[in-house]
């Protein structure tokens, strides 16, 4: 058993050059494999933590077996549409071709099943405009679960922000930034990448992008998905700091997320914006809440801007008045009955009692 990936990876394939496929890369996502035919595959099909087949034996076990969850079809080159009648009918979450599609089974392979003991979330938190204070609410968040206590997870995943170690003043704290983390097969190991990162007292590790290089020297999608995988697995609660502009990094964290919030200024302007992000959300991830901040220069009340984007609202806050001298001078410190500090336990709350079916903004 592999340290770290829950068993090894039940193969069903009989082509000998799909073989020498999967056991490089195997071999590339550090993950052992079990060869047997389909007669031996009985007493481990439930238990596998993924498995690769081809159609030969994706025919023979689709009337053997249970359907289950991970399970790979692995075709000699741009499957036809025998290969997808033949995915469709064993409930194949991935048809794949080599040598192609290569990496992407690296990706698959190196994915990590959750412990069954281990509950982690992953929020995120998206601005309905420029200059909403995604930033803010997101580091804020963290440092509410932190002091639950929840061993927490800060991940900027915005290139572009302005360094989220910056804004908790642990920029000159020893760790990695994005630009320093390696993540090789689409994995990482969780304890590794807690030890690697700065800490912002014992509960919250932080990582954020760099302040050199275009772009802050961001995450590619595959790394971000790596990065939250980790922290689930682990159990812990992962807050993403997340761009509003469609992007491979923006769409892989609204794809995992358990819950996005999304933060609007109590404008009309701003709501304005915020309904075009909020909609293109919603098609990537249902489970949207509003956390709306003042000031509120017209009047404009959280309940008027959840009615008019026609989403759950989960809390809507004064403004911080001491916030700019804090992040000048120290960093981030919001109290708990601060405005941001009640925000941020709004959205804890809320993401502690999201059903599991990702419903719950339906």
């Amino acid at each position: 058993m592999d340290a770290e990936g829950g068993g090894e990876v039940l193969v069903l394939v009989d082509d000998p050059a799909l073989l020498h496929s999967i056991r490089r890369v195997a071999a590339a996502a550090d993950r052992a494999v079990n060869e047997v035919d389909v007669a031996g595959a009985r007493h481990l099909w439930g238990t596998a933590p993924i498995v690769v087949l081809d159609a030969r034996a994706a025919v023979a076990c689709r009337n053997r077996f249970p359907r289950r969850r991970r399970v790979v079809l692995l075709c000699d080159g741009p499957p036809g549409i025998d290969e997808w009648r033949i995915a469709t009918a064993v409930g194949a979450e991935h048809v794949l071709a080599v040598p192609d599609d290569e990496s992407a089974l690296v990706s698959v392979l190196g994915e990590q099943p959750q412990r069954p003991d281990a509950d982690g979330t992953v929020l995120a938190v998206v601005g309905g405009c420029g200059g909403a204070g995604t930033s803010t609410l997101a580091a804020a968040t963290a440092l509410a679960g932190a002091s639950r206590p929840q061993s927490t997870l800060l991940v900027e995943a915005d290139a572009w922000g302005s360094g989220l170690d910056v804004l908790l003043g642990i920029e000159d704290a020893p760790g990695l930034r994005w630009s320093g983390l390696s993540i090789e097969g689409g994995r990482i190991s969780s304890g590794a990448l807690r030890d690697a990162l700065p800490a912002h007292g014992e509960h919250v590790r932080v990582l954020a992008c760099s302040r050199k290089g275009a772009g802050g020297a961001g995450p590619t999608a595959a790394a971000v998905r790596a990065v939250a995988d980790a922290g689930r697995h682990a159990g812990d609660l992962v807050v993403c700091d997340v761009s509003r502009f469609p992007g491979p990094v923006t769409e892989t964290v609204l794809d995992i997320a358990d819950l996005v919030v999304l933060l609007v200024p109590a404008t009309v302007r701003a709501c304005i914006a915020a309904g075009k992000v909020s909609q293109w959300i919603n098609e990537r991830n249902p489970n949207q809440g509003l956390v709306v901040r003042g000031p509120a220069p017209g009047g404009l009340r959280g309940v008027d801007v959840a009615e008019v984007l026609d989403l759950p609202l989960i809390a809507s806050m004064r403004a911080e008045r001491t916030l700019t001298g804090m992040l000048e001078h120290g960093g981030l410190r919001p109290g708990r009955r601060s405005p941001l500090g009640v925000a941020a336990d709004a959205v804890l709350d809320t993401l502690g009692s999201r059903p599991r079916s990702r419903e719950w903004a339906a």
